[in-house]
């Protein structure tokens, strides 16, 4: 059986793919520093660019702009781990209050349409007892004190906190050089329509990318003074998760709220917490759906809900946390490279007869 040169071509694409697809499975765990980097690197260049053409010397321009980074992520991490530290000994308590206010408020309501429900009141206390204990400094350190250093899960932290950083300040500093030596790579007679289909690729990409994370910094902050304003004591640790979630459609979203619903039944009497929630629940995914994601991300990215949903799930299953952080780019080149295919099936012979 003979192939033609074109039929030969794309055996050999698909081949690599798949031998790629093989190497990022095997190497997923080693591959994740990495990667984690270049996808920052991705998300950064922009900046760094703009500095560069302000003639900002380039390794001050990334110092700066991954500085800026860590210095925004280290103080979400900042804010949230003393809030969460004071509150688990308040959710340790209330625990085993709230569910004995469902079982003597919520199990006598649902009886009368012949649904039988009771909370095991003794268990879930000795879970909250087992799970929460009242000291976090002392979970922190039997945390720790439980990872072997051998294959040390806090070596691989550790490593990592210092590895991301450094491997995206040398992409940084290269990006553009790198970029060319992948361009050169690829065979003259294909240059321009490769140039023109990863062009197209990183427009829909990056619009997404920068335009989530605008929108996830938005609603973090909206929902942390939304619940602080109602008297919630968790607002901030529970409004920024909320906000930073929002980046899986649907599901981030829902697990914000489940938490807020948590926190307010298990702080307030009543309806309180549990309207405010609605509100302040609500009032969020309107300005999610009609003003911030229409306008800061776009309706033309290609990339439906559930295809950030289930690209996420799939690749996360197949590669792990590597697989997360691949799951967009490769979603967007899968969509394009969809597109265009349908374009030129629209455009054959076989769809026009």
């Amino acid at each position: 059986m003979s192939f033609t040169p074109a039929q030969r071509q794309t055996i050999t694409w698909l081949v690599l793919a798949l031998l790629g697809a093989v190497l990022v499975w095997l190497l997923a765990p080693v591959l994740a520093p990495f990667v984690t980097a270049a996808v920052l690197a991705y998300v950064l260049h922009p900046l760094v660019e703009r500095l560069a053409r302000r003639r900002v010397p380039r390794v001050l321009a990334v110092a700066v702009v991954e500085f800026a980074a860590l210095a925004v992520a280290l103080a979400v991490l900042f804010l949230i781990v003393p809030i969460m530290a004071k509150q688990l000994p308040l959710l340790r308590e209330q625990i085993p209050l709230l569910s004995q206010r469902l079982n003597t408020g919520l199990s006598p309501w649902l009886a009368r349409f012949g649904i039988d429900v009771s909370l095991d009141t003794d268990s879930i206390k000795a879970f909250a007892l087992k799970y929460l204990d009242a000291n976090f400094e002392d979970w922190l350190a039997r945390a720790l004190s439980s990872a072997r250093i051998g294959g040390s899960i806090v070596l691989t932290i550790v490593g990592n906190a210092f590895l991301v950083p450094m491997v995206a300040f040398y992409l940084l500093m290269d990006w553009e050089a790198l970029l060319q030596r992948v361009a050169g790579l690829i065979p003259p007679r294909a240059r321009a329509r490769t140039d023109a289909f990863f062009t197209e690729c990183d427009e829909m990409l990056g619009q997404y990318l920068r335009g989530q994370l605008l929108v996830m910094l938005i609603l973090a902050a909206y929902y942390s003074v939304a619940l602080a304003l109602f008297g919630f004591d968790l607002a901030v640790p529970v409004g920024v998760f909320t906000g930073l979630a929002v980046f899986v459609p649907y599901v981030g979203f829902g697990m914000g709220l489940l938490l807020a619903l948590m926190s307010g039944a298990l702080q307030f009497q009543g309806w309180h917490g549990l309207v405010s929630v609605a509100v302040v629940y609500g009032i969020g995914q309107l300005l999610e759906g009609f003003v911030l994601t229409p306008r800061l991300v776009g309706e033309r990215i290609g990339m439906s809900p559930l295809t950030v949903i289930f690209a996420l799930l799939a690749f996360g299953h197949l590669f792990g946390f590597v697989g997360v952080l691949i799951a967009l780019p490769v979603s967007a080149v899968l969509v394009v490279a969809v597109h265009r295919v349908r374009r030129t099936y629209l455009l054959s012979s076989l769809f026009r007869g």
